[in-house]
């Protein structure tokens, strides 16, 4: 049986033209597609939603990609998107209301049963789809403190105000159960979210919260990641979020991806279309441990693997220390030609 949401969505599709009027009205119907710039409304044609399900039934109606940071999904996205919304009930209740559907009040005996189990795949899908886009907030303003601007990478991270901290045995006893923090959804081959990397933040100083742990994963981790960007046969793996960010300053139109820690990088599920993997290293031996992984993994095959190392202790550090014109010398030294021709940045 169909979980309400996924039945929604199937409605959606069905009257996906009227959708795409409604809450993506910048955009224009191209032949079988609305074409708009982003999921937030803006001009453009890069988004593209599929009005009609294609005849392999293969593409279904309503699903939709945007070709410049390769975030997908479904009409039920882009209306939580277009709509502010903080929490899925918020969003299947105004998919209802589109759809002139009678609105459904889940008893209160059945509440406790609906709650899914944390650290599952579906608790880190719902954490993803209680926040919002990063755009002016404490996230924003972390991220620009480290020089990491803006380079589409808000497709791939939200915000959520108030998220929940288990404190550790070595956090003091006061410690604050809520932070704001920045959410990452990761991603399998196909763009399902399997899990969540939550960073929690000091809202006074747009620094990372002064707790024992700052930085935590939960939902399916092994072989995912942080993707920024579709999968190409050129791609860049690295460990941290801002490791990952600091080679997108540089290398914009280059698909990356964040595995989260050095055995995670070592583990990546390599896309079909891949030929070459640069490595984007932190400056220890767990990174040089993966790197030599991935060197046996793809023995045989047409996969090539090329080490990124930086000159401090990461390519964020590199970053701040050096700006992205010294960064950008420094990679092009270490980058295939024909990549750092097509790839950096001038």
């Amino acid at each position: 049986m169909d979980s309400p949401a996924r039945d929604l969505a199937r409605r959606l599709g069905e009257c996906a033209e009227a959708v795409c009027r409604r809450y993506l009205a910048a955009g224009r119907k191209e032949g079988r597609y609305w074409l708009v710039g982003d999921v937030r409304n803006a001009p453009g044609q890069s988004l593209y939603v599929r009005l009609s399900t294609s005849a392999d039934g293969h593409g279904a109606a309503g699903k939709w990609t945007d070709a410049h940071t390769g975030e997908h999904g479904d009409l039920l996205d882009i209306i939580a998107v277009a709509s502010g919304h903080h929490s899925m009930r918020e969003t299947l209740e105004e998919a209802r209301r589109f759809l002139s559907l009678p609105q459904v009040d889940a008893p209160v005996q059945n509440a406790r049963t609906a709650k899914a189990r944390p650290g599952t795949a579906e608790a880190a899908q719902r954490l993803w789809a209680a926040s919002k886009p990063i755009e002016r907030t404490v996230v924003s303003r972390y991220l620009e403190g480290r020089a990491l601007v803006s380079a589409g990478h808000g497709q791939a991270l939200r915000f959520h105000p108030s998220c929940y901290y288990r404190p550790s045995r070595r956090d003091s006893p006061d410690t604050p159960r809520a932070w704001p923090a920045m959410i990452a959804a990761v991603t399998d081959l196909h763009g399902a979210i399997t899990g969540v990397h939550r960073t929690w933040l000091e809202p006074a100083t747009c620094t990372k919260a002064q707790i024992t742990n700052p930085r935590r994963a939960m939902g399916g981790l092994l072989g995912n990641g942080v993707r920024f960007g579709l999968a190409g046969p050129v791609m860049v793996a690295a460990e941290g979020i801002e490791t990952t960010l600091s080679l997108r300053q540089v290398l914009p139109e280059l698909p990356m991806i964040a595995c989260l820690s050095a055995a995670h990088l070592a583990a990546v599920h390599f896309p079909p279309v891949l030929r070459r993997l640069y490595v984007g290293l932190d400056n220890d031996t767990a990174g040089e441990t993966a790197v030599a992984t991935l060197h046996r993994r793809v023995a045989g095959t047409r996969i090539e693997i090329v080490a990124l190392k930086p000159c401090r202790d990461d390519f964020n550090t590199d970053l701040r220390a050096d700006g992205a014109e010294q960064l950008t010398m420094a990679l092009r030294g270490q980058l295939v030609g024909e990549d750092a021709a097509a790839f950096l940045r001038p």
